[in-house]
């Protein structure tokens, strides 16, 4: 590999893509690191506008291409080193999965293992947040497995849940550590991975 070579990420989001602006922000001009697609289940995503906008491509697929392995094979085609599901509502196949072995990572705005699982996203987990009387939430950054929300946790971190919350006020408030912690924590990932055991130390 030549010293040129950049780190590239591919984005997968299935909405309007508020963390997909961070992330292509925040990765536009970096020396070391680049985004080369967006990936959505959504062919009114907003998010796709979003990449558009920064010269990213985009590719738009169904369920039955993401089965039958044809959205893998896009993908693979990219060489992606980080794969970050975005606001991506779809559980990846089994197969999808083990092609990259520790490259995919979801956020998920709640602390895991609590209210995670299918069907819990959005103003979901903030309601069940606020039903279930916590003093306390956030966000986890996680690896992905082939089961919803269950992969290693790489990061949390944590906000106050205040007495006259509403789901929305919450949501507000975990949004806004998911723009501060994805871009740094992504960033993290793609540098450190020459200190792990079996790669060449820098």
């Amino acid at each position: 590999m030549g010293t040129s070579s950049k780190k590239n990420i591919i984005i997968f989001a299935s909405g309007s893509g508020s963390n997909a602006q961070r992330l292509l922000e925040h990765f536009e001009h970096h020396p070391h690191i680049q985004i080369v697609a967006l990936f959505s289940n959504n062919p009114d995503a907003y998010a796709l506008q979003r990449a558009q906008n920064f010269g990213v491509p985009t590719a738009v697929f169904d369920r039955p291409s993401l089965k039958a392995g044809e959205v893998q094979k896009q993908v693979e085609a990219y060489n992606p080193d980080l794969i970050v599901l975005a606001g991506f509502l779809w559980l990846l196949p089994a197969a999808f999965v083990q092609a990259f072995p520790h490259k995919i990572i979801n956020i998920h705005p709640a602390l895991l293992p609590k209210f995670g699982g299918k069907g819990m996203h959005g103003q979901h987990v903030h309601q069940a947040v606020l039903e279930a009387n916590e003093f306390e939430t956030g966000i986890t950054i996680h690896y992905v497995n082939e089961h919803y929300d269950e992969g290693a946790p790489i990061f949390q971190e944590r906000c106050p849940v205040e007495p006259h919350d509403t789901a929305e006020t919450i949501a507000a408030r975990v949004l806004t550590l998911e723009h501060q912690h994805l871009p740094r924590v992504v960033e993290e990932l793609l540098t450190s991975d020459q200190k792990k055991p079996g790669t060449s130390a820098a």
